[in-house]
């Protein structure tokens, strides 16, 4: 196409192959742009997105930017401006959740710190524009209440368990119902009435995201909630170790057997960086996770170092700053955005979905 004026055709036609993140359908079959203008070789127009994907917004943005560039090379300016279109979640599974995605975050072992990094990605998912619940499906050992420095008991209203919040994000977890020093003892049966309980009968709203705290190994917690609903897939935290790995694997193969996908894995207690020195330690080996990613064929989400920061939160039940920590954050957010893209490439095979309306 030679240099010189646009007419808005073309520019549809361009919009057109365009692709929405969260539907992987045609952005103007989706009825997500507004305001369009062609003025000469310059474009403007608003591009409306869903909560789902607003990790990747301004990624989306650029993209495009690019497509438009690419594809009309006569264009000279091109602004784009973002706005929040609304595609309310539908319910899901026999319980009649409403959330359009739900993430298992589990590992093969205990202490490698999955309840930080689950609730990490919980914050960083709302914190990035997202509406999230955190569920801590940890019956024998919760530790969500303890690291969001949580500890009210959950109100009955109108047969509703209502969550307890963490910064307006809905909570749900058994350390709210019983003493922090009293153990729990029960059976499969149970354990599955919990679980199936905290998801059917809590007042969570309309999510984005459910993010599950596992518990620990390979029980039939993964199983229970394959059977109430369907799950987006899981992430697996493990340390760099061989032996971390080699139960990372069984964690991987376990959710592949109950039809669960896996998102990605993370790498967490990487390495240690000496705040004194500055000289690197990689206490429990490096890299171990991204190899066996690759080798099992599943994304690498990212790591995460040792911090004494990080450390220090958890333990005084504030870790939602560990976003507010310029050494920590790039960390956290990079795990955050992968997730968040990754599921959009994996949602562009799913069914249209109904139209929008810009908020």
């Amino acid at each position: 196409m030679a240099d010189g004026p646009l007419d808005v055709a073309q520019v549809q036609a361009a919009l057109d192959t365009f692709l929405d993140p969260e539907s992987g359908r045609s952005i103007t079959q989706m009825e997500q742009v507004s305001n369009l203008q062609v003025v000469g070789s310059n474009i403007t127009l608003t591009l409306a997105l869903t909560t789902l994907v607003a990790p990747i917004w301004e990624e989306t943005r650029q993209r495009l930017e690019q497509t438009l560039r690419e594809k009309l090379p006569g264009v000279s300016q091109i602004e784009i401006k973002l706005a929040v279109c609304e595609r309310p979640p539908e319910k899901i599974g026999e319980i009649g959740l409403t959330a359009k995605c739900v993430i298992a975050v589990g590992s093969g072992k205990g202490g490698v710190g999955k309840s930080t990094i689950a609730a990490s990605l919980a914050f960083g998912l709302k914190r990035a524009g997202c509406s999230v619940g955190l569920m801590d499906a940890d019956v024998y050992g919760p530790s969500i209440p303890h690291l969001l420095g949580l500890d009210q008991r959950p109100e009955v209203v109108e047969k509703r368990l209502q969550p307890i919040r963490a910064d307006g994000m809905p909570v749900m977890s058994m350390g709210f119902m019983v003493p922090k020093d009293e153990a729990v003892v029960w059976r499969g049966p149970m354990l599955h009435g919990a679980i199936t309980q905290f998801l059917r009968d809590t007042e969570w709203g309309p999510l984005d995201y459910l993010v599950i705290d596992m518990p620990p190994g390979t029980g039939d917690i993964a199983l229970t909630l394959s059977q109430l609903l369907p799950l987006s897939g899981a992430v697996i935290v493990c340390t760099p170790q061989d032996v971390a790995l080699l139960d990372a694997v069984k964690a991987i193969a376990m959710f592949r057997k109950v039809n669960i996908p896996v998102l990605g894995l993370v790498e967490n207690m990487s390495y240690f960086q000496c705040p004194d020195c500055d000289r690197r330690y990689e206490i429990f080996g490096h890299g171990g996770a991204q190899q066996r990613a690759s080798q099992l064929d599943v994304p690498f989400l990212g790591e995460v170092p040792i911090q004494m920061p990080i450390r220090e939160r958890g333990d005084a039940g504030q870790i939602s700053g560990n976003f507010d920590d310029r050494e920590s954050a790039p960390f956290l957010e990079t795990i955050c955005h992968r997730l968040a893209s990754n599921l959009a490439d994996s949602r562009r095979q799913e069914p249209p979905l109904p139209t929008l309306s810009v908020l």
